[in-house]
């Protein structure tokens, strides 16, 4: 469906596709994380104590957009291999151990060692088997290899709704109701998305793939007297914040002449009141941000701001993006944002989910009641068991039906 709006003078065109939502996350053997069933909404809010596994949780969702990006070898291996980042605890944790009646051991293992990532989607779902290297003369010793990989249809995998199914070396899809054998040489470090995403055989691999790759991480931003934020940049129609922030002007002026320029200006109100924020350019092409304060002679420039203040303007060229994503995660927005500006934080969080699934990870009292304050809210709060990360009150019965394809 498409949207002509009009804005300082300009068409634009919206356009507004229908939203395919991650419904349930999945991780298994990754740090402190032995196995996590995560059930997801549109607007997802991630919260516990220091050492609860937020951060955990975040690297391992990182881990599985990496799979699309051709990234999920490296990553595991910049942070030291498959046997740094497994669960260092026992394979399984029996109620015994959890009430305390016997000690914490392990034994010999029943299954093999595999560190296991996947989700369940409205469209496809997607899992991924990461395990040891079987080369133990490779000079690539902190590599895994790629043990398992499939994409099926439905939330809950079964084997009747596999459409790809990849086994070591040997990738198989499904033609109609016949298995046919796709590939029987690819790379145990290269993921079914780099090598046959592009085929017409198996449009699954490149609709899943192409899911991924529009998922959108905003972890940092910079913003000390010596970040580019705070300089004039060259102007170049920017759609995306870069997930630093240095294209920040560029941004905001594209969300001005192609996005959302009077939810721009509502969230500007919202949070700082009569104030005008403009986008000024240089006759040398380069774009500077100019704050326009009631009661001041002159606005003031990015070089100016207060940490909090940028890192607002930040947040909202982040989401207000003309192209949104599938899916945005945003790990501790309220970093140097003062506390009364995040309430209006949270309602600008909550209003991008009409375009976009959003995950937020945050530690902030009054962020997590703001955005708790929203109805559609989901919170997932994490705990620690044993050293194991859990979600608080959540039983075997509540936990979304899921299986891993071990076979």
């Amino acid at each position: 469906m498409a949207k002509l709006s009009k804005g300082w003078g300009i068409l634009t065109l919206l356009i507004f596709r229908e939203l395919k939502m991650l419904k349930i996350l999945a991780i298994k053997n990754y740090r402190s994380i032995l196995d996590l069933k995560v059930n997801l909404s549109r607007l997802n809010l991630i919260t516990g104590p220091n050492g609860s596994g937020k951060s955990n949780l975040y690297r391992a969702l990182r881990l599985l957009a990496d799979t699309a990006e051709g990234g999920v070898i490296t990553s595991l291996a910049a942070e030291g291999g498959l046997e740094s980042t497994f669960w260092a605890g026992p394979e399984f944790l029996s109620n015994a151990m959890k009430l305390g009646q016997v000690e914490i051991q392990g034994g010999r293992r029943q299954h093999r060692k595999l560190l296991q990532l996947g989700f369940a989607s409205d469209n496809y779902s997607y899992a991924i088997s990461l395990g040891l290297t079987a080369n133990q003369y490779s000079a690539f010793g902190l590599d895994p290899e790629i043990k398992r990989e499939y994409i099926w249809k439905g939330d809950c995998y079964r084997p009747s709704n596999n459409l790809v199914d990849r086994k070591a070396n040997v990738v198989k899809i499904r033609l109609k109701r016949k298995w046919e054998i796709f590939s029987q040489d690819i790379n145990t470090f290269d993921s079914l998305f780099d090598q046959f995403a592009n085929t017409s055989l198996a449009p699954e691999i490149f609709d899943t793939r192409e899911m991924i790759r529009s998922w959108r991480f905003y972890d940092h931003f910079r913003t000390d007297k010596d970040s580019p934020i705070r300089r004039p940049q060259l102007g170049t129609r920017t759609p995306v914040l870069h997930h630093d922030g240095h294209d920040l002007a560029a941004a905001l002026q594209t969300i001005i002449e192609i996005g959302d320029h009077v939810a721009l200006d509502e969230a500007i109100k919202d949070a700082f009141g009569d104030v005008k924020l403009k986008v000024t350019k240089q006759d040398n092409g380069l774009f500077s941000l100019a704050f326009h304060q009631k009661g001041l002679l002159r606005p003031l420039t990015a070089a100016e701001l207060s940490d909090g203040t940028l890192r607002y303007i930040l947040w909202i060229a982040a989401l207000l993006t003309p192209r949104p994503p599938s899916m945005m995660v945003l790990n501790e927005p309220e970093t140097s944002i003062h506390n009364e500006l995040l309430p209006s934080l949270a309602k600008l969080i909550s209003n991008v989910t009409k375009h976009s699934q959003v995950l937020v990870i945050s530690h902030s009292n009054r962020l997590i009641k703001s955005l708790n304050e929203q109805s559609n809210c989901h919170a997932i709060e994490l705990e620690k068991e044993l050293g194991s990360t859990q979600i608080k009150g959540m039983g075997i019965l509540d936990e979304p039906a899921w299986h891993w394809n071990n076979q």
